[in-house]
């Protein structure tokens, strides 16, 4: 079972609902908990604003544009659940709440080689932000 990653270190995965894939909903239908890829066009999101929970794949550590996704999802309004699924790193954890995302959602053997005290040092990440830090 996969780790879920909030600011207050691992727990279990609390969300219980089914995921459907974003090519796979109708125009007209948000879908309750929404799976979206990382290629995503941006211009797709704005249907997803009434879904409870969005899902964002990362399929590699060094692949970004899930980060865009979330930014352009908050931008937007979206009010709901966002978590980052795949492979992120702790290192990408304050990128990720920066971005909007609420959890990370990583599995069992990545959680075995960066343990939760990795995870949690990363937490902080409100102030630790350049922009804050140029504000003084």
């Amino acid at each position: 079972m996969n780790v879920i990653v909030t600011d207050d270190g691992f727990r279990p995965d609390d969300w219980t609902r089914p995921f459907e894939a974003l090519d796979a909903l109708s125009e007209a239908k948000g879908g309750e908990a929404v799976d979206v890829a990382s290629d995503t066009s941006p211009d797709a999101l704005e249907r997803l604003l009434g879904a409870k929970m969005i899902r964002v794949d990362f399929p590699s550590s060094n692949d970004g544009r899930g980060f865009t996704l979330a930014r352009q999802l908050r931008r937007l309004g979206y009010p709901g659940r966002l978590r980052a699924r795949g492979h992120v790193l702790a290192d990408q954890y304050a990128m990720a709440r920066r971005s909007g995302f609420d959890e990370v959602e990583i599995a069992p053997d990545l959680a075995r080689r960066q343990t939760e005290d990795q995870w949690l040092s990363r937490a902080d990440w409100q102030a630790r932000d350049y922009q804050s830090r140029l504000r003084g």
